[in-house]
């Protein structure tokens, strides 16, 4: 079961969230000489990352991969790639979802080629549906085992390529930010690990959940 830790409201998460990758970031460059973040989607991540840039960061050793990414034009609003650029220092490594690509599958096994053995932390977000990710209630996606990336069907408007169960679990640290009180029964289902929710079945050894005051159960 995840680590729970609570805060008062969705900026004070942010902020303690920003540490959190901060302490991460720099230890783990320290060490072996970079640090690889997988990032989804959200104004809570953008938050974060607006605190995280407010301190010294080895922003050029940090290497910032997409958990997912909808299918749309570049430069499109609905794009999270369009926010982390807006959102990060020029010099950081993002590894961008391709999905300008006539042919999804085959760029999906691409960006997985790209992606390291074993992320360091991999952020993740959690719908009122229980999805996260891309990984969507009732989608084929969810039952992706032999890929680390995959496409999805459309879902509110878009098709979607994520990062699967696999990469996800083999991942050396998960931190979930939940905030929001629509959030609060699948936070509650999240911590019970439900595996009826498409969170519930992602099961790396090591995973923090930060929440706000109104999401927690």
């Amino acid at each position: 079961m995840a680590r729970l830790e609570v805060f008062p409201d969705a900026d004070a998460l942010a902020h303690a969230a920003a540490d959190f990758v901060a302490d991460r970031a720099r230890a783990s460059v320290a060490s072996t000489g970079r640090f690889t973040f997988a990032v989804s989607g959200g104004r809570t991540p953008w938050a974060m990352f607006a605190h995280l840039t407010k301190g010294e960061m080895p922003w050029d050793r940090i290497e910032i991969f997409q958990v997912d990414e909808r299918v749309a034009p570049p430069g499109d609003p609905d794009r999270n790639l369009t926010h982390l650029h807006e959102s990060l220092p020029p010099e950081t490594i993002i590894h961008a979802m391709p999905v300008d690509s006539a042919d999804l599958v085959s760029a999906s096994a691409a960006y997985a080629t790209e992606l390291p053995g074993q992320f360091d932390l991999i952020h993740l977000g959690l719908g009122p549906d229980g999805h996260t990710a891309s990984l969507i209630p009732g989608d084929p996606v969810l039952d992706v085992v032999d890929a680390d990336v995959s496409v999805t069907q459309p879902y509110m408007g878009h098709r979607r390529m994520t990062l699967t169960y696999p990469v996800l679990n083999r991942a050396t640290e998960v931190l979930w930010l939940v905030a929001g009180a629509d959030k609060r029964e699948a936070l509650h289902r999240l911590q019970a690990g439900d595996p009826g929710t498409p969170g519930g079945r992602v099961i790396a050894p090591n995973q923090v959940i930060f929440a706000d005051r109104t999401a927690a159960p």
